[in-house]
């Protein structure tokens, strides 16, 4: 193949690698939460619904409050315990989304979805990883104040990692939905397919939940199927990423597509096609003649695609 423009130093993956130790042993002691909660160094993150309250820093933004600062911004609805960043406590402090929405009209802080702060790099790259363990878990929080099998109001309890119902007894701990993104390939070209939603731009991974009783393999080849029309026989693993929105975990693949001939499901997509890999060099590089691009580095997808150009048919080793 022809030489393709370097696509330079590897990007980093948005929200992994958190250095925060999670503590876990810590949950169940109320003792050592509140001294937690009243440590020097404690912070945490504010989060109302899909808003991340920030406060402007120069070039860039600061995530952390401590906890009478935040309880200064609003009604904390629920606290969670995140972990420890060495000896500094820190925490999730969930406010109600219509107390967030009123602090936009303060000068002095900027309020903004956590998407759009790790693709504008607003914060330090540390801070992502708990912004989205935050944002997952008060998310969880918000949807599940009831209890689903006797209707009660649960109680948040273990730190934020449990919620118990004083009525029936029932215990309920945050779930985390297991979505399978991947990259179909046959030869030198691969499938990508368009959302409706995505920018006009944009191409990426096909991508779907996997359902009870399948394995990654199997979900994995059974979404490229129904969307794309392609029997795929080898699936490798490549990576996973945590996604809080609201709060799923993407395990990424390569998988080996068995025919070329694509049969597009356009219920779930407004297009795909097949791409070689001299062109997602250029939409990776931001060089397509046409403008065409793929997701931004803080998305799997993006490391996905960009492990098939750089290695070819060697993904599947």
């Amino acid at each position: 193949m022809p030489a393709r423009p370097d696509l330079g130093p590897q990007p980093r993956l948005g929200y992994v690698a958190s250095p925060i130790v999670r503590a876990a042993g810590c949950r169940g002691d109320d003792t050592a939460l509140k001294k937690y909660s009243e440590h020097a160094l404690a912070g945490g993150y504010v989060i109302g619904g899909e808003l991340v309250v920030l406060k402007p820093a120069g070039m860039s933004c600061e995530p952390l409050f401590s906890p009478a600062q935040t309880r200064a911004l609003g009604a904390v609805r629920e606290s969670v315990f995140l972990g420890l960043l060495g000896n500094a406590p820190r925490f999730g402090f969930g406010l109600d989304p219509d107390a967030v929405e009123r602090l936009k009209a303060r000068g002095d802080l900027k309020i903004i979805d956590l998407r759009s702060i790790a693709v504008h790099g607003m914060v330090d790259a540390e801070h992502l990883p708990p912004l989205a363990e935050a944002k997952a878990l008060l998310g969880w929080h918000a949807r599940h104040r009831f209890c689903p099998n006797c209707g009660a109001s649960t109680k948040l309890t273990q730190g934020g990692w449990r919620r118990d119902c004083p009525s029936c007894g029932v215990e309920h701990f945050p779930r985390t939905d297991p979505v399978v993104i991947m990259l179909a390939i046959l030869g030198e070209r691969c499938v990508l397919g368009r959302s409706r939603r995505f920018a006009p731009t944009m191409w990426s991974c096909l991508a779907g939940f996997a359902e009870p009783g399948e394995t990654i393999e199997e979900a994995v080849r059974r979404e490229v199927l129904e969307e794309a029309g392609i029997f795929c026989g080898r699936v490798s693993y490549f990576a996973s990423q945590p996604w809080p929105f609201p709060s799923s975990i993407m395990i990424g693949c390569h998988a080996e597509a068995l025919s070329d001939n694509l049969v597009v499901d356009r219920e779930e997509l407004e297009d795909a096609r097949w791409f070689d890999r001299d062109e997602l060099a250029a939409m990776l590089s931001r060089r397509h003649p046409q403008g065409l691009t793929t997701p931004p580095p803080v998305a799997i997808a993006h490391h996905i695609i960009r492990s098939f150009v750089e290695n070819g048919s060697d993904v599947f080793r």
